[in-house]
């Protein structure tokens, strides 16, 4: 029931119990896919401490939304399911929400802000859904599909304002739990807070006593703002758009400081290490939202160290240029890619000089840029940009020094 709902009836405050979420698995089984939870072992010898990952990346849609879309949908009566529903969205709850319509044979319409990339409009047209492009912001997209639903009779979906979407959503901490039993802490991305809502829930009855963290990015940390009684200032661009939330959900908001869970707030940088560790180490290719949590595990060793953490791949639906940069950034500051100018004498055979130096080091040159005619400090002299694969910082030291021995002037890019 949403908290429009609630609130206009006068009820009590809302819950979610295990109970709710069990019932939520049993409604679902079949519609979603069960995921593995698995331990990764290059991840854990890279945080000091043993990584299980919750696969949800792996569901059709590419994440976990699938969950709550799929409970709220089965919860609807029959005259709702023949008028249809209706959400807002710019990524994964329009695919998810389309998706549960389209396989229960209930007409779907999303509407997305106009700046939304034209893959995920595809896509989400693609399940079967009328897609509506409104507004510049999801939250003036989010006004519009409240005026449709109320003009063409409509259910709208939360995304996570919703306790069916979260108790939905706990159904994740229920897999996990049963796969890795033996956990000691569990973390999970914060956006609207649906998610760690109804799994926080869920592993406190299961598990009392097991700490359950969220996880904002810097940029976005509207949720540890209002736990901690702060006014909400988020903005600015992230690689985890996907929790780049400002208006957290209401009844979240109200089941978190009620359960006293804590949010962990993690810098961008972190996110981006999480998506190459992932990428490069569990072979696991995360979204910028999706890593978060392991993002806290590397931001925070004091807390996790030695310990069994349980966290989510909760999607993978990263663009793949935005992936491509994210792990050609981490080779750059793990020292495996090295950018360097050099000024050289303007004279035959200084490049095949400096090739060989490089070569004997076991260097691979995988970009050149000589300018001998403008770019030069004079006339005698030309300007040469490398970047150059290298296995490690010693090796990376190593070819700088060979090529300072050789009289040649070095700077790093």
């Amino acid at each position: 029931m949403p908290l429009r709902a609630l609130a206009s009836e006068g009820v009590a405050a809302p819950s979610v119990t295990l109970a709710d979420v069990r019932a939520a698995a049993a409604r679902i089984e079949g519609a979603v896919l069960r995921t593995p939870t698995i331990p990764s072992h290059a991840v854990s010898r890279a945080v000091g401490a043993k990584v299980f990952l919750k696969l949800d990346n792996l569901q059709p849609t590419g994440a976990f939304k699938e969950r709550g879309a799929a409970n709220r949908i089965a919860l609807m009566t029959a005259r709702e399911r023949a008028a249809g529903v209706i959400a807002m969205s710019a990524g994964n709850h329009a695919q998810a929400v389309a998706r549960h319509a389209s396989l229960a044979g209930i007409a779907a319409t999303i509407v997305m802000p106009r700046f939304t990339p034209a893959t995920k409009v595809v896509r989400t047209e693609g399940w079967g859904a009328r897609v509506v492009l409104h507004g510049e912001t999801l939250a003036e997209s989010a006004a519009h599909a409240h005026e449709l639903a109320l003009k063409e009779g409509l259910t709208f979906v939360h995304p996570y304002d919703d306790l069916g979407v979260i108790a939905g959503q706990g159904t994740m901490v229920l897999e996990m739990l049963e796969d890795a039993p033996a956990l000691d802490a569990l973390v999970f991305p914060v956006g609207g807070g649906g998610l760690l809502t109804g799994c926080a829930a869920a592993a406190r009855e299961l598990r009392p006593g097991l700490p359950v963290y969220g996880v904002e990015v810097e940029g976005y940390p509207a949720m540890a703002q209002r736990l901690a009684g702060q006014p909400v200032s988020v903005g600015g661009p992230t690689v985890a758009e996907g929790i780049a939330v400002r208006d957290v959900g209401e009844v979240p908001f109200a089941l978190l400081r009620q359960m006293g869970v804590e949010v962990l707030v993690v810098p961008e940088r972190a996110v981006e290490e999480a998506i190459a560790l992932l990428a490069e180490g569990a072979k696991v290719v995360a979204e910028g939202a999706g890593a978060v949590g392991l993002a806290a595990i590397l931001t925070y060793p004091e807390r996790f160290q030695g310990k069994a953490v349980g966290t989510t791949v909760c999607g993978g639906n990263i663009d793949a240029r935005a992936l491509s940069n994210v792990l050609l950034r981490q080779l750059l500051r793990d020292g495996r890619i090295l950018r360097l100018h050099l000024d050289i004498p303007d004279r035959p055979g200084m490049l095949a000089d400096i090739s060989a130096r490089i070569a004997a080091l076991g260097g691979n040159v995988i970009e050149v840029q000589h300018q001998q005619l403008f770019g030069a400090p004079t006339v005698q002299s030309t300007e040469l940009h490398l970047m150059v694969e290298v296995r490690d910082t010693a090796q990376g030291n190593a070819i700088i020094a060979a090529l300072e021995a050789g009289k040649y002037v070095v700077r790093r890019g």
